[in-house]
């Protein structure tokens, strides 16, 4: 127990001020890039300190891998500098021993982090994308032309020349509706759609039908029209990031693509990678455990280079894994996942041969 607070003693205070330091260079970083957009719009000075307010929780999840790298390849560099784990190891206790509240702290903080994106990472990073692009005039608009929406696995198409989000309206509007066996069934027309009870509701709007090679055209079938339920959001000129969403969010938008017989792969790899990537904390633990004290010479400069480098391996594994998802080669959960459980393997590897 004592060894455990001893531990902790030297740790907490590293990590936390290298925590502090790291995520301060990101928020300087994301001013000094837009200073001069802030200057040339004259935009508040209380507005550009929201901005960065809300930017803190993102530079902190993204600091918080480097700081924790940092902090325990330095406690444990230390450690072996000044021959303190020499008595450690000499009193019967392994390495595995003395470090694993270090593991577990990792691990649980790996949880931790995910809670922290999801429930305030990504709503703040939100908030400061919009403010931002409200005060720099770059508010993007949810108009959107040319749109064509597959629906019900592919059973209805929507194609539309135009969608006015503010009246939730579609413009010149094509509905092709399919047979089970994805056979024609009908082709209704018309001059514009407004998205009223659950439905839309068509205006000056044409059924075609074709029965004993003949076309036919009417009004419209009631039953037809209340299968149109595409939410309006659909048709938005919105391209939804996977990574940028709650988990909740992502997953709804991933189910809406499988519904909709649209290609959602990548998609989903980014959903796995969204639980997965916060266990880069316990994997640069676990690799700078099993990689402190491979020399006597330099052993900050040299464990903190070999751990720097298992991580960029980390990243560029996990890069080739996710494209390789993309293209189906690998599956969605292989392709977020396997970098993870590589470097799990690797780590014990390591670990079996360190110094003891």
């Amino acid at each position: 127990m004592k060894l455990t607070q001893y531990l902790f003693k030297r740790f907490i205070p590293l990590f936390l001020g290298a925590l502090a330091f790291f995520a301060l260079v990101l928020v300087l970083v994301d001013l000094l890039m837009n200073l001069w957009n802030y200057i040339s719009n004259q935009v508040p000075g209380a507005t550009v300190a929201r901005i960065l307010l809300l930017y803190v929780p993102k530079c902190v999840w993204y600091a918080t891998p480097l700081a924790i790298l940092f902090a325990v390849s330095y406690t444990l560099s230390d450690f072996y500098a000044s021959n303190e784990l020499v008595a450690i190891f000499a009193s019967g206790v392994p390495l595995i021993s003395f470090t694993a509240p270090l593991l577990v702290f990792s691990f649980v903080l790996s949880i931790a982090l995910f809670v922290f994106d999801d429930r305030l990472v990504v709503p703040t990073y939100a908030q400061k994308t919009a403010l931002q692009e409200k005060s720099l005039d770059k508010e993007k608009s949810l108009n959107n032309d040319k749109i064509v929406v597959i629906a019900e696995g592919g059973s209805i198409v929507y194609k539309a020349d135009y969608y006015d989000d503010g009246a939730k309206r579609l413009y010149t509007v094509y509905v092709v509706v399919r047979n089970e066996d994805k056979t024609l069934a009908a082709v209704i027309r018309a001059d514009s759609a407004v998205f009223q009870n659950g439905h839309w509701n068509l205006s000056g709007g044409t059924q075609y039908t074709f029965a004993d090679g003949a076309m036919m055209m009417r009004s419209p079938d009631p039953a037809l029209v209340e299968r149109l339920t595409e939410e309006p959001t659909t048709f938005q000129n919105n391209t939804v990031s996977v990574e940028t969403v709650s988990a909740r969010e992502a997953q709804q938008y991933i189910e809406h693509l499988q519904k909709a017989g649209l290609p959602f792969s990548e998609e989903l790899s980014l959903y796995y990678k969204k639980f997965a990537f916060p266990f880069v904390l316990f994997i640069v633990v676990f690799l700078s455990v099993g990689l402190s004290g491979k020399t006597r010479k330099n052993v900050l400069l040299v464990s903190l280079a070999a751990c720097i480098s298992a991580a960029v391996l980390f990243y560029v594994s996990q890069m080739i894994t996710m494209l390789l998802a993309k293209f189906q080669y690998i599956s969605p959960f292989m392709g977020a996942w396997f970098p993870v459980f590589l470097f799990v393997a690797i780590s014990v590897v390591l670990l079996r041969y360190a110094r003891t």
